[in-house]
Formats: C-alpha cells, structure tokens, sequence
C-alpha cells in the first residue's frame, strides 16, 4: 500500500509559528527516511493554530533539505491567484528539485471570510470559473495552447525536464466530476467532508477521461490517524486533537492544540461529548496491528490507490512515532 502525509503545520499550545514549521521539516524528513511516497503541506489564511500560509516557500525549503520524497500542495487555493503565476511558481520548484513536485489544486476559501476578501475581490466569482481557471493552469503547465491562443507565445518559465504532477482536491460530486472530465488524478478529504466518499470516487472512476497517453485514473484518500502503541495510548493522544476541534467550533483554540493535561481537564458539555464521538467516527485510532487493517480495509473499500494520513498531535514527539508505527506496520 501506497502511504503519504499531508501536514497543516498545527502550532500547539506551547509552540511558536516557527517552532511548527520547523516541526514540518522534521515530518517529511522522517516521512522520507520511513518510505512515505509523498509530503504535501495544507495553505490556510487567517486561522490561528496553522502556521502554513505560503505552501510554495515551506516547499522550497523542504525540498533542498530532503531528497525522494515528492512533495506538493495540499492544496494551492486556485481561487484566489492568476494560473500563470501558480504554473511559473511550481515549474521553478520542479526545476530545482525533478520529478519531485505535486501541485494539488484546492476551490476552498482556507480561511476566514474576512482573510478571503483580503486576498480576492472576486473569490466567489473566481470558483465558479475554477474549471476554466484550472484548463488555463494544465496549458501553462505542459506548454501546449493551441497556436491561435492568446497565450500561445507566453511560457510558464523555467520549463522543468519533467512537470509537476496535477491534482484536484475536493470533498464533493462536483470536484470529482471535474477531476475525471479534465483526466487528472484526484484526491478526496475523507478526513474533512460528511459526503459519502465511496459514491463520489466511484463517479469519478466511471466518468475519467485521459487527456494524455500517460493519464490514468488515479485516487488518493486522505483520512485523519493516530497511531500508538497501545489503543488506550492512541485514544489518550487523541484527545488533544479532538478538544481543538471543539474549541475552533466556538470561536476559541487559538493558544493552538491543548495538550494531553488540558484535554483531560476540560470540562465537556453532554453536547460537546457527543461531538467527539461524531468526529472519531471519521477517525482511524489505534495500536499498529488495528490501525494497519483499518486503512487496509478503508483502501478497499474506497477503491483508493494512495492512502494520505494528517495526524494532529499536541507532542511533535507523538505525531513522528504515529507516522513511524504506521510505516513499520507495514514493511
């Protein structure tokens, strides 16, 4: 099985910025050294907690301190840039580090409604034209507008030996639709969507179509895991990720994830408690052994080739050992 990470650089509560990135240097690292196919870093805006606004800056940095791992966009908020500039930004990260880089293509906001119009005056218009933004993205990409294009003569500059691989991410029909219509490889949130994934990466199967000779149909699912060495370990850690979710519900969380103690402490409403439990149900928690058959049978199930793991942690220390009890489990 195919494993992967996808990180949001979370910033505990006894963490600065820096400290967090810093932490996401570590992660692909260790991703590499324990075989991880790929690292990709989520963008947010304006979301206390998420160190990660500029994925293509921790991508250069990640890049010349790594050396196999792909690495790659989780994802570039289409929405809100020119795809000319996106394709000049990723051509020059896969010309410094070859056959290396994803550019995974995202329609969400990623942040507060006051950090969108920030960065856009347009953004709702612009993700009702994301399919013709992404064409425009994909011609820039491999080069190839049609000789009466307005762009024809306008190259995406440095052109890499090999380009960075697209992907679309969604969590909906519509973005699945999308992805087999334009023949790219898709990746489905598992981890952040109430829709019914199966049914969604199912209508992208039975509607791909290769643009290219090279174009397969291809599925990454990516769910939210903690891994320890007992169960009761895994549930005990969950608990850090589990309360931030709460807190970001209502409006607080931006010390960033709580640590064991305080997630322990904290006094849950009836209400709140029922919320965990809703939110483990789209969670994988666990001892290796568990957690191996668990993501076994969710591949099967989904019809996925690639299984991405985020795991939120309030210990740097306990989210390495999640991702390396995971790789040991199945070498």
């Amino acid at each position: 099985m195919r494993l992967s990470i996808l990180d949001q650089a979370p910033i505990s509560s006894n963490q600065t910025p820096r400290d967090a990135l810093l932490e996401s240097l570590q992660l692909a690292q260790a991703g590499e050294r324990l075989g991880y196919t790929r690292f990709w870093i989520a963008e947010h805006h304006n979301l206390a907690g998420l160190a990660c606004s500029s994925p293509e800056v921790m991508l250069a940095y990640i890049g010349a301190n790594t050396k196999t791992i792909r690495i790659g966009s989780g994802a570039v908020l289409l929405p809100y840039y020119r795809p000319y500039k996106v394709a000049e930004t990723y051509n020059m990260l896969a010309t410094l580090f070859p056959d290396r880089i994803d550019i995974g293509i995202g329609r969400a906001p990623g942040g507060s409604a006051e950090a969108t119009n920030a960065l856009s005056d347009q953004f709702l218009q612009q993700v009702w034209d994301l399919p013709k933004s992404l064409m425009e993205l994909l011609h820039f990409i491999y080069n190839d507008f049609p000789s009466d294009h307005e762009y024809a003569k306008v190259q995406a500059a440095p052109l890499p030996d090999i380009a960075p691989e697209p992907w679309l991410l969604g969590t909906s029909k519509k973005s699945a639709l999308l992805a087999a219509k334009t023949g790219l490889s898709y990746a489905f949130g598992q981890f952040m969507s109430d829709n019914d994934g199966k049914d969604i990466i199912k209508q992208y199967l039975d509607h791909f179509k290769p643009k290219r000779i090279e174009n397969q149909p291809n599925v990454i699912l990516t769910v939210s895991v903690i891994c320890a060495e007992t169960n009761e370990k895994a549930e005990e850690i969950a608990l850090s990720s589990l309360l931030w979710s709460i807190q970001k519900e209502k409006g607080e969380g931006t010390k960033g994830v709580p640590s064991i103690q305080e997630a322990i402490e904290y006094p849950y409403s009836e209400e709140e408690q029922q919320k965990i439990e809703k939110i483990k149900q789209k969670m994988i928690i666990g001892n290796p052994l568990e957690v191996k058959q668990k993501l076994i049978d969710i591949q099967a199930s989904y019809q996925a080739n690639e299984i991405m793991l985020v795991t939120i942690t309030h210990s740097p220390k306990d989210r390495l050992t999640s991702y390396q009890l995971i790789a040991e489990a199945f070498m």
